[in-house]
């Protein structure tokens, strides 16, 4: 039950579901990465992707509509948290994609990564709650382990890209304690009115990048297609079903294995090889990734 703006904690089973949200969904966005990366070989850009996507999640929200008629209204005190939601979406997209023209991509990864201790910094301000030192501490050490498992190259460092990839680590941050904040609005509510308001900003991002091209483009590669786009549809909405039942900071820890779920569908799918110092970054995930799930989630929405 809330009061003002605390929030009593989730029942165990609650935030445990969560959890096991969280993971999958994190599960999903890795796999898509390494799918994108394989349309990429053929001429598919990240930016067309991300434009196409928006509108794969519009036709799934319709169908659902037409099939179980879902009500896409917003509960009361919860649209501006959606709009938030939304604007921040657009920002990822638009400014993480951005990013790799100016950056290698590791550099973007581990920079992007910053996300979950920029939520733990945060949380005493937007959740009125104190300051965690052992939940910082995790952080602190899920992006170590992420560092140690995207492996950076440093040699090369341009401003510009820097700056993208801190604007969508803080669009991350704020997506998250927006997305929270919205327990009560269903998620096909959150799906639809959110990448609607994505749908600007990609469209620009990909008339400045890379311009447009129709969907005939993807028999290039259909079966990396299909599976970045859905993968990413279903983890989107895996995603605000965790939001709904366990605190951002903890959502976004549990995030950080994103990248190990990354390196693991690369090696099943690419034969990539993990050097020593990428294992021992797992590890450390893992660590971090068990720490948070065993503590107290605190400011859980029901």
């Amino acid at each position: 039950m809330t009061t003002g703006l605390a929030v009593d904690p989730p029942p165990a089973s609650h935030a445990r579901l969560g959890m096991a949200l969280a993971v999958a969904s994190a599960a999903g966005y890795g796999l898509n990465i390494v799918t994108a990366q394989i349309a990429s070989t053929v001429g598919i850009t990240g930016a067309l992707m991300v434009f196409y996507r928006v509108f794969l999640m519009l036709a799934c929200l319709a169908v659902a509509f037409a099939l179980f008629r879902p009500s896409l209204s917003v509960a009361r005190g919860e649209r501006w948290p959606l709009l938030v939601f939304g604007l921040s979406s657009s920002v990822i997209g638009t400014a993480y994609m951005s990013t790799v023209a100016f950056l290698p991509v590791s550099v973007a990864v581990v920079i992007f990564y910053l996300f979950p201790i920029l939520i733990v910094v945060f949380e005493p301000l937007i959740e009125r709650t104190p300051l965690q030192p052992v939940r910082m501490a995790v952080a602190l050490l899920a992006f170590l382990g992420v560092a140690l498992v995207v492996g950076p190259r440093f040699d090369s460092l341009d401003p510009r890209g820097l700056a993208l990839a801190l604007l969508a680590a803080a669009g991350a941050a704020l997506q998250f304690f927006a997305a929270a904040r919205m327990p009560r609005t269903p998620v096909a509510a959150k799906l639809f009115w959110g990448h609607l308001l994505v749908l600007p900003g990609v469209t620009a991002t990909l008339l400045w990048m890379d311009g447009f091209y129709s969907p005939a483009i993807f028999a290039a590669a259909p079966v990396a297609v299909a599976i970045t786009l859905g993968a990413y549809v279903v983890s989107m909405a895996l995603q605000l079903l965790a939001l709904a039942r366990i605190p951002a900071a903890v959502a976004g820890l549990t995030f950080c294995a994103e990248p190990l779920f990354a390196s693991l569908f690369a090696a099943l799918i690419l034969g990539e090889r993990l050097a020593g110092l990428q294992y021992l970054g797992a590890v450390l995930v893992l660590v971090a990734i068990a720490i948070n799930a065993a503590r107290p989630t605190g400011t859980g929405r029901a």
